[in-house]
């Protein structure tokens, strides 16, 4: 009589699991926050760590940009003097502002390019190779990437050592007719590769570049194995050569890993600095400083002049937000990016 009624009614029945299905429909409240606030109020933990340790230590770097910040401030002998523009005109009528931002550019262009180059050979190379030969030769090179910049610096140094180092070694044991015909010269005994600014930079580029490469390889290791074997199938049946392959297939379909790897190696590569502190031994050789030494000796070496120090931190930093700005728009007007 019940069900009768209740089919008279317009109710009808439902089954047992009808209706737990509509029960789990239900939106949950026992948060009390709408659905769409509930992704936001997640990240608030990771913005304050951020803020923290990224956030307020560069405003407090931007604040002391316009101060003026010695000993007497460090002590707390004496407050922070402001100087408004004071230490950005100094930097910028200082030869050595230029001189540190020119070998900082070249020395990132040429990085850049070099390990992406490197990188991008070794990557399709393993993609080549047989699984236990790629594990193998993965863990050597990534044994590389691994070492601290200091450690890399020091490994670098002792190989380049005028008066120790491998290199002048092995380039004695050349015969004299060839090192003559290749370089010019016959004996490299004691030959001081870190005391001239070329040179030393020279040396970074190798070190940067035997650190960094592995990365890169890894990288284009891991898009190359999203790519399908049938597009290489099918270039290999139309006669496509190794090269135009990779400019037809390869390189199109990794686009956004290279706009990814060639930002951070931009990033990575303009901050250098602790193997170069390693390389010349400290900031001594003002012809070899980059901005990163150049910030460093002016913030630290006595007299200390942390606010001039701050100011070319923040020069940097601008730089860097520029030209990472200005790739990501070009990638986006071409896009790259989706």
């Amino acid at each position: 009589m019940t069900n009768a009624s209740t089919i008279a009614r317009g109710g009808g029945t439902s089954s047992a699991p009808e209706r737990r299905r509509r029960r789990s429909h239900r939106p949950t409240k026992a948060s009390g926050l709408p659905p769409k606030a509930i992704p936001y109020v997640l990240l608030i933990p990771g913005i304050l760590v951020i803020a923290g340790l990224l956030l307020y230590p560069m405003i407090q770097v931007v604040v002391m940009s316009f101060q003026k910040v010695g000993l007497p401030q460090i002590s707390g002998k004496r407050p922070a003097e402001w100087l408004g523009w004071e230490n950005y005109t100094k930097i910028f009528d200082n030869d050595i502002f230029w001189s540190s931002l020119r070998n900082t550019v070249a020395f990132a262009v040429i990085t850049v390019s070099l390990t992406l180059i490197l990188g991008t050979a070794v990557g399709v190379l393993l993609n080549k190779l047989s699984k236990r030969m790629s594990t193998f030769v993965i863990i050597g090179i990534m044994s590389a990437w691994a070492v601290p910049p200091v450690a890399q610096g020091v490994i670098w140094r002792w190989l380049f050592d005028a008066e120790a180092g491998i290199i002048n070694w092995a380039l004695n044991l050349l015969p004299d007719w060839l090192s003559t015909m290749l370089f010019g010269r016959a004996d490299w005994t004691g030959e001081p590769w870190l005391n001239d600014s070329i040179t030393v930079y020279l040396v970074l580029i190798l070190t940067v570049l035997w650190a960094s490469f592995p990365f890169i390889a890894v990288s284009v290791l891991a898009g190359l194995k999203g790519i399908p074997a049938e597009l290489y199938e099918a270039a290999t049946v139309d006669g496509s050569g190794p090269w135009r392959t990779f400019w037809k297939i390869t390189f199109p379909l990794l686009k956004p890993v290279f706009a990814v790897l060639t930002i951070l190696s931009i990033i990575w590569d303009f901050k250098v600095f602790s193997q170069l502190y390693v390389l010349i031994g400290g900031p001594t050789n003002r012809e070899a400083f980059n901005l990163s030494m150049y910030s460093f000796a002016e913030a630290f070496r006595s007299p200390p002049k942390m606010g001039s120090g701050a100011a070319i931190a923040v020069v940097l930093t601008v730089i860097l937000l520029v030209v990472t700005a200005f790739y990501i728009r070009q990638m986006v007007k071409s896009e790259e990016i989706q």
